[in-house]
């Protein structure tokens, strides 16, 4: 049958792909009687084999799919003779095994030791085998099997009791019981220096001893019968390090016997030719004997060879069928490297499409290194021409496979794929549309794909034509040979259409072809005009010859890759830079001649000019001396002259301002000739913007279009060159201050003249302050750069808050940045220079901070209305990214202290709504605003949460704590809280100017003026403020209580009706961990009546139970080592992603004591009325102080409390439930349980999984009216180092410590003995939480 072929293949002619079994081979009865394919028995704890089956990846079906494995004795590895072994004989050389498998240096007693540590040769140890294999066989096999028995590191003892009457698979299954499961590793994979070279003397000794034994041994039908009998049987384990050890031996030993075979043929050759020569001979001259002697050996030799051949074939039925698909993808490796093997060296028997194709089925294994190995196996018969015809069935049934692979996501296995490619291209085999997906991938980002493609892209388009035929110009030059190719490689540009990209395209080919560094073919063609039979360039083609030959220009002086393909070797050698050297000074003298010639050419045309001006910065400039061409730098200078006066575009004069600034150089002779011609170029420049300027000013309003015009032109000329020379000695900087305060006036300035005027005045304050002395500076100098920038600032100031243009505020905007950030404090380092620091004044503070309101943190209408007319998403992408240039500007301002922290209030204010698009700009700084001054920036996060609260409340009336504005606050608030990190010594002083703070916001004034009777109007600040709370340490919080109340009057700090809430919640979010009561609400406004029935009239009416599903109950323990380790571990740990709502929670009024012995919570049924009840013998006898009414406290403390002190847990995640009882007592204004029946709902993770909910019932148990402690959460960790949410981490990283000195000390006296002894799993962490 014929394998399946996958949804869209061609089908094949079934050729030799017919027989999907092994190859025919006669297989001789010599007792060679084939063994089990069965492996050991399941064994507890080791790897289950799995084959990979072809799946989606894979256009083939699983052969034999649904037969059967033949029984045994059926067929595959041959059954060994048992051994008859004499008790109490020594096996090879009176080794011993040892039972350990270990040995030293000096002491090595067996052949695993031997070959470990690979002190002797392997021929002298394979030797001694075979010596002592002809003394006592018996034993020697049992060293032989002990060896391969330790090399997969087991170290059971195979005895030769056990040799001798039992089967291989029962010691198979017998070495599995004893093998040690405490650690995964075996020789094969370990790492160290005994284990270093185990694998290569491994297989150095499967050969050798092969090799060794290839004329006697093998053929006696016992030593290799139970070797391959053993392999196979190891090779079909479950256990991973017995299936990988037997894989590579078997694979090993058959390489082995196909070199034998080999041999075996070669011999068998010759004795037929001897024996065909000898009885051609005459009667007379034969010699009988001598034919005797030749048939005989021919008989051996067949003999032999088809007893090798049974070998091989069983164990390639045995164990390479099985194993080219194991689970493990180091196996299927070595089965895919080693049947390359066989196929180059015995091609005559294993080159067959019998053997291809299981290379081609797993060409689409999952796992790169072993597509990767397959590519290697099929590269090495592809570069042997002889083979290309047992080749073709299989070259056209995968090549559809081979070229897709050529875009493989692994890069090593694509660059293995175009090579394989480029090995079997044909007209014939590859279409035009599998050449055309290999040529794009020279544009690859990954250099070694685009090398790769450049190859194939070269020996398929870029190869000389051999006819001879001598092209020439017009006027008779010989054209040289690669003009062809060089018209090809501009065509192949232009068709590809990436012209943007033709850096990357001479990278591709920089190293395969030396026609991209033929100057003089490339200048010819563009100078020379067309001979007879030649075709004239178009300008497009023109355009993309000038751009190659500019990169391969750069490329050559340089020898880097372009952008985006950084190399893997940075340093160069010495032999790369020498031949850099060479390159650079051959484009030098070739060009030197030329490129004046071009410039004059090309003079109007901006786009080839662009790439012509920068090939002056990639000479080597001495030549111009050394080589006496001083004439063409003249006519150089003279065209780059002309080329600043025609041309207006700013990358013509970008590129020609550099190249004045090399020629201008004084590391080289020209320098003084080429300052000349700038000088002059400069004093035209300027003499012509300040004619333009004052012509428009004097025009005033009814300045026309050319006088905008020239003042445009020569001010774009002027900026460029300001950019990279030093014009600051035309005293231009008045002209460009008049021009902004003009605009300040009031007076229209055309945008494009107003923006230039900013960047140029900026750029001159810049180069005057470059100029001068460090050590002995110019005093007059240093107060003409004070008023420069004193008058800079003011006047940029004034555009900022005045100007409508959105560009101009944004140019001035970072023109102040950058002339605050020169300017600072950092230049007081030179004393001399102190003078020059400048501050900013609180009104340009303001301005900015108004102009980032206004251009950074637009409204989502605002945004969306911007981007409407956009064209595409790089506009969009584009305006995003000014904007995050001007927050990046404001904000090196604020961490640099440049300005005031307090102003970073409107910034961190957003961190939440744009948390996408500046997130980690806002992070950033106040992580670093906290490195300079803890204090000053906690007051700063509170600034910014009352900005937003007083916002909102002006937007509400009244205020709704349960809108989305409101809780958006509150995150906003935990946010900050979790960025003050786990150690609480070091933010203690921090915490508190936030509550210090805050309180004196929430009560001020204490009076609302529109309800006298009523809270201070702010006062639900105080909800939002307990959103710290958890980070106020413990001797804090009294402190911080006892001021809240004296700012309160008498009375106030008690009221516990609904307005009076958020004083509630943050009390108790304070109270939470202290000795002594937490105060209740004493009634809640719902939408009912007013009032309600009491705590004891609702009892015995309402009972709280919830239904439990089917599961059986059974009693449940947690140890107290669990919850102490929790309790002592500052950790993240995931929260619900639910909204923060105001909900209600059950507490006691009174916290009961620490502890001083474990605690054990017991749970078990209460079989009256099918409730769960739960006692704690600690808190016997407690009762609360005002029971039937909840305990309102933040989301914080719900979220994240744990007190070690006191044993009072709370979870994070509620059930369904207790939100629902919840949201029925806040709503009807009655509390959810009585007196006599408190409930608490036990919240695991499980409870988030979908298991059962399960309520706790105190009603009618010795534990009726107690409050039930419930379960902590781990502290958060710090945020500030991360982008994501510190719900996102993971339990895994739970660890003791980071925590204050004084809370480190309470968590060791609380930790239990065992703490450190146990290892427990982490499940048994998360189980819990």
């Amino acid at each position: 049958m014929m394998p399946a072929l996958h949804a869209g293949q061609k089908a094949q002619d079934p050729g030799d792909f017919a027989d999907i079994g092994s190859p025919h081979i006669t297989r001789r009865g010599k007792g060679m009687a084939s063994g089990s394919e069965g492996g050991t028995p399941e064994h507890p704890g080791h790897e289950e084999e799995q084959e990979v089956v072809p799946g989606e990846e894979s256009d083939f079906e699983e052969p034999r799919k649904g037969r059967k494995r033949p029984a045994k004795g059926a067929g595959g590895a041959p059954s060994a003779k048992k051994a008859k072994t004499p008790g109490g004989k020594k096996g090879a050389g009176g080794r011993t095994p040892k039972p350990n498998g270990t040995a030293t240096e000096e002491q090595a007693v067996t052949l695993f030791e031997v070959v470990k540590l690979g002190k002797s040769a392997m021929q002298s140890v394979v030797d001694e085998w075979i010596d002592s294999y002809k003394q006592d066989r018996d034993m020697a096999l049992l060293d032989l099997i002990q060896f391969f028995i330790q090399c997969s590191g087991c170290k059971g003892v195979v005895t030769a009791e056990m040799l001798h009457n039992m089967e291989h698979s029962d010691i198979i299954r017998k070495m599995t019981e004893e093998f040690d499961e405490d650690s995964g590793d075996y020789p094969l994979i370990m790492t160290g220096p005994q284990y270093k070279r185990f694998k290569n003397n491994f297989c150095e000794f499967i050969a050798v001893l092969v090799r060794q034994c290839q004329y006697s041994i093998i053929y006696d039908q016992y030593m290799m019968d139970n070797v391959i009998s053993l392999l196979t049987g190891l090779s079909h384990s479950q256990v991973r390090a017995f299936r990988h050890t037997s894989t590579l031996a078997a694979m090993k030993l058959m390489t082995a016997l196909v070199n034998v075979a080999l041999t075996l043929s070669v011999n068998l050759d010759n004795t037929q030719r001897q024996y065909e020569s000898e009885r051609q001979k005459a009667q007379g001259k034969r010699a009988s004997e001598r034919l005797e002697i030749l048939m005989q050996k021919r008989a051996d030799l067949q003999e032999n060879q088809e007893e090798v051949e049974h070998m091989m074939n069983s164990i390639f039925k045995g164990v390479f069928v099985h194993r080219y698909r194991d689970s493990l993808p180091e196996i299927r490796a070595i089965c895919m490297e080693e049947i390359g093997t066989w196929m180059r060296q015995y091609s005559d028997t294993f080159l067959a499409d019998s053997y291809l194709k299981y290379v081609g089925w797993t060409l689409h294994d999952k796992v790169g290194e072993v597509r990767k190995g397959c590519i290697s196996t099929l590269q090495a018969l592809y570069c042997n021409k002889e083979n290309a015809q047992k080749l073709e069935l299989f070259t056209n049934r995968f090549k559809d496979r081979i070229v897709s692979m050529t875009l493989d996501k692994d890069m090593d296995v694509s660059v293995q794929a175009i090579k394989l490619v480029t090995m079997i291209m044909n007209d014939d085999i590859l279409t035009s549309e599998d050449c055309e997906n290999v040529y794009q991938l020279v544009y690859s980002s990954h250099r070694a794909v685009a090398q790769a493609a450049g190859e194939f892209l070269n020996k398929r388009l870029f190869q000389q034509d051999d006819s001879g035929k001598q092209l020439k110009t017009k006027r008779g030059k010989k054209r040289s040979p690669n003009t062809p190719l060089i018209r090809d490689l501009v065509q192949f540009f232009i068709e590809s259409e990436l012209h943007e990209h033709a850096a990357y395209l001479v990278d591709s080919l920089w190293e395969t072809n030396e026609m991209l560094k033929d100057w003089e073919c490339m200048t010819d063609l563009l100078l020379e005009e067309p001979g007879r039979g030649e075709e004239v360039l178009t300008d497009q083609q023109e355009t993309a010859l000038v751009e190659i030959m500019t990169c391969c220009i750069r490329q050559a002086s340089e020898g880097i890759p372009p952008i985006g393909r950084a190399s893997a070797k940075k340093v160069q050698t010495a032999r790369e830079k020498k031949q850099i050297y060479d390159d650079k000074v051959k484009l030098t003298e070739h060009l030197i001649q030329t490129l004046p010639a071009l410039l004059g050419k090309y003079a109007v045309d901006a786009e080839k000019v662009i790439n012509l001006l920068c090939i002056p910065q990639y000479f080597d400039l001495d030549i111009y001396t050394t080589s006496r061409l001083e004439k063409h730098l003249d006519l150089l200078l003279k065209h780059m002259q002309d080329i600043v006066e025609k041309h207006a575009e700013q990358e013509v004069l970008e590129e020609c301002s550099k190249s004045f600034m090399v020629l201008c150089s004084e590391d080289y002779p020209i320098h003084t000739k080429a300052m000349v011609s700038r000088s002059g170029l400069f004093d035209a420049l300027v003499q012509k913007f300040k004619q333009s300027l004052d012509t428009f000013f004097q025009e005033g309003e009814e300045a026309d279009e050319d006088d905008v015009f020239n003042v445009t032109s020569a001010q774009k000329r002027l900026m460029e060159f300001y950019k990279c020379h030093d014009l600051s000695a035309y005293d231009l900087f008045e002209k460009f201050i008049f021009t902004i305060k003009t605009a300040n006036d009031k007076t229209y300035i055309p945008q494009e003249i107003l923006v230039r005027s900013i960047a140029c005045a900026h750029m001159d304050i810049m180069w005057r302050f470059s100029r001068l002395d460090e050590h002995d500076p110019d005093k007059n100098d240093i107060r003409t750069i004070n008023s420069c920038v004193k008058t800079f600032l003011e006047f940029c100031s004034q555009l900022v808050e005045g100007y409508v243009d959105p560009t101009i505020q944004e140019e001035a905007f970072m023109s102040i940045v950058d002339i605050l950030v020169v300017f600072a404090r950092q230049v007081a380092a030179n004393p001399v220079m102190k003078n020059l620091i400048h501050h900013s004044d609180p009104v340009t503070e303001i301005r900015l901070t108004s102009l980032l309101g206004d251009r950074v943190f637009v409204g989502p209408e605002e945004e969306h209305q911007a981007t409407d007319d956009e064209e595409d998403e790089a506009n969009k992408i584009e305006a995003l990214h000014k904007r995050r240039n001007l927050l990046a500007g404001y904000c090196k301002l604020v961490v640099y202290n440049m300005v005031s922290i307090k102003t970073a209030a409107d910034i961190f204010k957003h961190y939440m709504r744009y948390y996408n698009d500046y997130g980690d700009i806002i992070k950033t700084t106040l992580s670093k605003a906290r490195e300079m001054d803890k204090v000053n920036t906690a007051r700063t996060l509170n600034l910014a949460l009352t900005q937003l609260f007083q916002e909102v409340k002006a937007s509400q009336q009244p205020l709704d704590r349960a809108s989305q504005a409101f809780l958006s606050i509150k995150e906003l608030a935990r946010r900050f809280s979790l960025t003050f990190g786990l150690d609480p010594v070091k933010t203690r002083q921090a915490v508190a100017e936030i509550h210090k703070e805050g309180i004196v916001f929430a009560i001020t004034p204490l009076d609302d003026p529109n309800d006298k009777e009523g809270p201070p109007p702010y006062l639900s600040f105080l909800e939002i403020l307990a959103e710290f709370s958890p980070k106020v340490m413990k001797q804090d919080r009294k402190t911080i209580l006892n001021y809240l109340e004296s700012k309160l009057r008498q009375g106030m700090i008690n009221k516990t009706d609904d307005p009076w809430l958020p004083l509630l919640t943050y009390r108790n979010s304070l109270l939470e961990g202290e000795h002594g009561s937490k105060v209740v609400a004493r009634g809640i406004r719902g939408h009912g009546k007013k009032g309600g029935k009491s705590p004891s009239e609702m009892a015995a009416k309402r009972k709280l139970t919830m239904e439990v599903d089917d599961t059986p109950h059974r009693a449940r323990r947690r140890s107290s080592t669990t919850r102490t380790r929790r309790q002592s571990s500052g950790v993240k740990r995931r929260t619900s992603n639910k909204k923060p709502s105001r909900v209600m929670s059950l507490s006691s009024s009174r916290i009961a004591p620490p502890r001083t012995t474990s605690r054990r919570d017991w749970e078990f049924r209460d079989a009256e009325n099918d409730s769960w009840t739960q006692t704690n013998e600690a808190f016997a006898g407690k009762t609360p102080n005002r029971p039937g009414h909840p305990l309102h406290t933040s989301t914080a403390v719900k979220r994240r409390r744990m007190d070690p002190e006191e044993g009072s847990e709370q979870s994070s995640e509620r059930d369904e439930s207790e939100q629902g009882s919840e949201r029925e007592f806040e709503h009807t204004g009655k509390p959810a349980l009585s007196q006599g029946s408190w409930a608490q709902v036990r919240h695991h993770d499980s409870a988030r999984k979908g298991r059962a909910n399960i309520s706790y019932s105190t009603q009618g148990r010795r534990g009726r009216g107690k409050q039930m402690p419930v379960e902590p959460e781990p502290e958060e960790a710090d945020d500030s180092g991360d982008d994501d949410d510190i719900a996102d981490f993971d339990t895994s990283d739970m660890h003791i410590g980071q925590s204050s000195p004084v809370d480190m000390a309470q968590q060791i006296v609380n930790l239990p003995d065992n703490l450190f002894t146990s290892s427990p799993d982490i499940g048994d962490f998360s189980s819990g939480l």
